[in-house]
């Protein structure tokens, strides 16, 4: 029996609270690639012995401490992501480029002397470091034999009564994607695949397109101070204003050539949601010299503290019955907060002579240990946030770095590794991210220029809507390629 007043929307249009926020998100807005200038992104990030970039306050700000002048950097990149989806067997390739800016920053000096012992110099420093790209766009196609998003929403709505329906299930009820099944009270659903009205028969065999376009960011503002005490000791800290912006928006589209009871032809279910977030941290790091040829560097950095706003709405038409219907929620808005997992980082460098610098980092962070909470409105995440503590685990990842000097030409390359931070079991229990730079820079004086190419790539499985046991059709595998162009502009000041 069909609901023939959409008054009901009204009632059931102010979603759940907190819908949206799940594992992959706390994921998301936890993970730091440590973007940054041209030379600390060519050298695989690979300083947290090192220091003298200024990229380098957002991973050890006892790096400042080595600064032995004032300097100036900006640096634009170009980003360019491609991904391939592999669906049912049908592979579909999509690109998203963009311009954009990950970091500008600037070193001044506090104090300064030619004394071999004591406090030597104390700078202080601020930079923009995008600690995240999240754009990337991506489409899948495929045919579908034994499932669709809509027994996903039959299921949502199992034992809720039609008249009470809300959320995604409620537009496909709207639309008629699903229905009640005769005799269950107005309790159960078919779909217009299966066990649609009166006919219990089961016709899959459709095409899926799912269309993702992700935009936003986030990246650290960090205000620094450091010090080197008698070229031994390097100490500093950072206080972290992280902004966050992204945008999530995708359509699944599923159609048919098939003569169905339900006359369907195709529905296009769209979901888009935008958080926007600020968040706060600190950082304390120290870089130590035992000899002049080698420097041992640690940091910690704390949770960071974000508070988030987010704006969400569904919709779908479809074409049933030779008509065209329409549903959507009333879009929605929410706050809620996160604290990400601290992290442990330790390197090591070495100099050799003035031909040769080498660099090794080790990151330790505990993914499982991101927590969500309310901000006022009483919703409780318990729930949630044992779901992130049962998927996600600690995590190491490495970072390797060289630079080769000839004159006032430098080459240089990096090589990174973060680790799987799903628990065995989990349908990515074997993502990682991988990445692979290059770059040169040239001095002269007190003006610089270096360049840097990065290839950063990962495969996942993604899941386009939940599934019976045994029905595997719902899944895509999803192979991303990053690379980036960046050129750093520097220039050196006070000296």
């Amino acid at each position: 029996m069909k609901r023939i007043s959409l008054l009901i929307l009204a009632i059931l249009s102010v979603l759940t609270v907190a819908n949206a926020q799940n594992v992959d998100d706390a994921l998301r807005y936890s993970q730091v690639f440590y973007g940054g200038t041209a030379r600390f992104m060519s050298m695989g990030g690979a300083f947290t012995a090192l220091g003298g970039d200024i990229s380098s306050l957002c991973q050890n700000p006892a790096g400042l401490g080595v600064f032995r002048s004032s300097e100036l950097t900006i640096t634009p990149q170009l980003f360019s992501v491609k991904t391939t989806a592999g669906f049912n067997g049908v592979s579909t390739t999509d690109n998203l480029d963009n311009f954009n800016l990950p970091q500008i920053g600037i070193v001044g000096n506090i104090v300064s002397n030619n004394n071999s012992t004591g406090l030597i110099t104390l700078n202080f420093g601020y930079s923009f470091n995008k600690t995240n790209n999240l754009s990337q766009s991506v489409a899948i196609r495929g045919v579908s034999n034994s499932s669709s998003m809509a027994d996903y929403w039959a299921a949502l709505g199992d034992g809720t009564n039609y008249t009470n329906l809300q959320g995604p299930e409620g537009i496909a009820f709207d639309t008629w994607v699903i229905d009640t099944i005769t005799g269950s009270g107005g309790n159960s659903y078919g779909t217009v695949f299966s066990n649609y009205g009166d006919n219990p028969t089961s016709t899959y065999g459709q095409t899926i397109q799912r269309l993702i376009s992700n935009e936003g960011y986030t990246g650290e503002h960090s205000f620094s101070l450091g010090g080197n005490y008698s070229n031994k000791l390097f100490f500093g800290a950072t206080f972290g204003i992280t902004t966050l912006r992204y945008t999530s928006h995708y359509e699944q589209i599923e159609s048919t050539d098939a003569v169905l009871p339900s006359q369907f032809k195709d529905f296009t279910y769209t979901d888009h949601y935008e958080d926007k977030g600020t968040g706060y941290s600190l950082k304390l790091g120290v870089i130590y010299r035992p000899v002049d040829a080698v420097r041992i560097g640690l940091a910690f950095h704390s949770p960071t503290w974000y508070k988030i706003d987010e704006y969400y709405y569904n919709d779908m038409t479809s074409h049933v019955f030779g008509t065209s219907f329409e549903s959507s929620n009333t879009p929605s808005r929410f706050n809620y907060a996160l604290a990400t997992p601290f992290r442990l980082l330790a390197g090591v460098g070495v100099q050799i002579q003035k031909f040769a610098l080498l660099s090794a980092d080790y990151e330790y962070v505990d993914y499982g240990t991101a927590r969500f909470s309310e901000t006022g409105d009483g919703y409780d995440y318990s729930v949630k946030n044992l779901e992130i503590k049962n998927t996600l685990k600690p995590t190491s990842n490495l970072r390797f770095g060289g630079e080769f000097r000839l004159n006032n030409l430098y080459l240089r390359t990096g090589y990174g590794y973060y680790g799987k931070s799903f628990k065995s079991g989990d349908a990515n229990s074997n993502l990682d991210y991988r990445s692979l730079s290059f770059g040169a820079g040239f001095r002269e004086q007190n003006l610089s220029l270096d360049f840097g190419f990065t290839n950063f790539k990962y495969s996942q499985n993604y899941y386009l809507y939940p599934v019976n046991s045994g029905v595997n059709d719902a899944v895509a595998n999803l192979n991303t390629v990053k690379n980036m162009f960046t050129l750093t502009l520097g220039y050196k000041f006070g000296i």
